[in-house]
């Protein structure tokens, strides 16, 4: 069974202000880093990273990712997975871990549940009140991943999963960073 994992991180970085939040670093490496980080540790087949930064890029490079996919920069969320997804598919991949690039809590032990956590249906991250990625996807999935439009993600497909397909992570695991007081409640 061939395992793909696919990070995105295309995103416009609005809310951060001027730089790059993907960039900025956070115990010492890059936000990016530590997702980066955990996919390589993960059980996984192939490694996908969808930018629109070469320097973020360069980041998965460093980290020995598979196949890195440049954006343009007006590029929105659905984008980025449909076209990780197109890459997934073309290598034949049975199953897609999914990440955003800008949660840098999720551990490769999380990863690598999730992956583990059955074959035939997806799976995803709970932190006590709400279902988010990182997920997993079979490939019976690919289609809808790839049929998403504008800036969101797979929520739609993971909001409503049974408990079972649910895997819980300490909420300060799963804070996905959009501004800096994000990253600054980390930090403290």
């Amino acid at each position: 069974m061939i395992r793909a994992g696919l990070v995105l991180a295309a995103g416009q970085s609005r809310r951060f202000g001027t730089e790059n939040k993907l960039l900025v670093l956070f115990r010492s490496a890059p936000l990016c880093a530590h997702v980066a980080e955990a996919m390589r540790a993960a059980p996984l087949d192939l490694r996908i990273a969808v930018v629109s930064d070469p320097a973020v890029a360069e980041v998965f490079r460093q980290v020995g990712f598979d196949d890195i996919v440049m954006l343009r920069g007006d590029s929105v969320q659905s984008d980025s997975l449909r076209v990780g997804t197109e890459v997934a598919e073309r290598a034949g991949a049975e199953r897609l871990l999914i990440a955003l690039a800008d949660m840098p809590g999720v551990p490769s032990a999380h990863l690598e549940t999730l992956l583990h956590s059955g074959h035939s249906d997806p799976a995803a991250s709970f932190d006590g009140e709400k279902t988010l990625p990182p997920a997993v996807f079979p490939a019976r999935y690919f289609a809808q991943l790839r049929a998403l439009t504008g800036d969101r993600g797979a929520g739609a497909l993971i909001r409503d999963l049974p408990a079972p397909q649910r895997f819980v992570l300490p909420p300060d695991a799963l804070v996905d960073i959009d501004t800096p007081e994000d990253l600054a409640r980390l930090v403290d």
